[in-house]
Parts: structure tokens; sequence; C-alpha cells
């Protein structure tokens, strides 16, 4: 099944509403599709490569709207749809163990999904499904998501077919590693800028406070 939807969504990059077809994959795949629009995207910025970063701002902001989709799901329908979505991807047994502590790390793991190829859609509705703040989804979204398309097409518009062939055989290691340097650089500046905050005031010792003598 997985292969025939592959080459359904290579021959939609040949449409003559190709762009239209990457939102509708791009929104889809937020929530339940299980191929992500990169599928499409790389092809389309090949043959079109002066529109590359149209087609990347496409696939963000329609990833966008289908993470809040995503997050209708796990907030009002959970128990119909949301789990056998999760059931789908074998993750049901798992998730409500994960869910538990979703919130304490829920903006990284937001924009890890949106950059990486964890399976996005399962975040979101876990976003909805735990009452994540909805702007922490749209907002670790929308970083994630612009980051991850737009590098890609930068990539396709500047190197062209030879980043291509790189991208497919190689595309799980480079966003994974990607993701995990840039949320380090995330961390290494707020530990280092804690590092510079002010030092609270020396508490008065003992001799300060006493009394004066008679």
């Amino acid at each position: 099944m997985l292969t025939r939807l592959y080459q359904w969504m290579l021959a939609k990059a040949a449409h003559r509403h190709a762009d239209r077809w990457l939102a509708v994959i791009s929104f889809m795949e937020s929530s339940f599709f299980p191929i992500p629009p990169d599928v499409l995207l790389a092809p389309m910025c090949l043959s079109r490569p002066k529109r590359a970063f149209y087609y990347a701002f496409v696939c963000t902001a329609a990833s966008v709207l289908g993470a809040l989709l995503g997050y209708a799901i796990g907030y009002f329908l959970f128990d119909t749809i949301g789990q056998t979505i999760l059931d789908f991807y074998g993750l049901g047994d798992k998730f409500s163990a994960f869910s538990a502590s979703f919130n304490e790390q829920g903006w990284l793991i937001v924009f890890l999904a949106g950059f990486t190829p964890l399976p996005f859609k399962v975040i979101t509705i876990a976003a909805g499904t735990t009452a994540m703040p909805l702007y922490v989804l749209v907002g670790a979204s929308i970083v994630s998501r612009a980051a991850r398309f737009f590098l890609e097409a930068a990539l396709l518009w500047k190197f062209g077919e030879p980043m291509k062939r790189l991208i497919d055989r190689h595309f799980g290691l480079i966003t994974t590693v990607g993701g995990i340097l840039l949320v380090g650089g995330f961390l290494a500046l707020k530990y280092i800028g804690g590092n510079h905050e002010a030092a609270p005031p020396p508490s008065p010792s003992s001799a300060e406070i006493a009394p004066p003598q008679q």
C-alpha cells in the first residue's frame, strides 16, 4: 500500500495543480497521512527551481494547519479516530505512558518531530490529548517545519539533482542530526545566558546585623 501511495504522490509532482496537491498532502501528513510531503517537494523544486521557496512556504503553511487538525483529533476524538491512527502506526499500547510526561518537554518533542522523520501526526494528536497550549504547538510547528522544508528547498535550488540523490539516501540521518544540533544550540544559549545572569546580593553577615555595643 505504501509503495502505491509513494508512486501516486510522485505522479502528482507533474500535475498542473501540483502546488495544490503539495498543500493537501502537507496538511494530511500532519494528522494522519503516512508519507511526508518531501516526496513531492523534492521533484517539484528540481523541475522549477525558481519556485522552490514558494513550494517550501506552501509545505510549511499547510503542515502547520494540519497540525491543528491533529490537535483537534487528540482533543475531541481521541477514543475513536485518534486511537485508530495510533494503532495503525503500532503506537497505541505505548501512548498512555508517553502522554503522561509529554507536556514536560512538549515544545522540544514537537520541534524534533516537525524537523526529523519522527511521526509528526502522533505528536500533534498527543498535543491535543494532553491539552498542550496551542501557542506552543503552533510556534514549535512553524519553526521546525519551516526549518525543514526551506532547508531542503535551498539545497535542491542550489545543488540540484546530486543533492536530491543525497537527501533520498540519507534523509533520516541528515534531518535527525540537524535537529539535534539546532536544539543543542538553543540549550547552549540558555546555559550560557544563565551563567551571565547577575548574582543575587550577598546576605548580610552576622556582624552587619548585630546591634551596636553599648
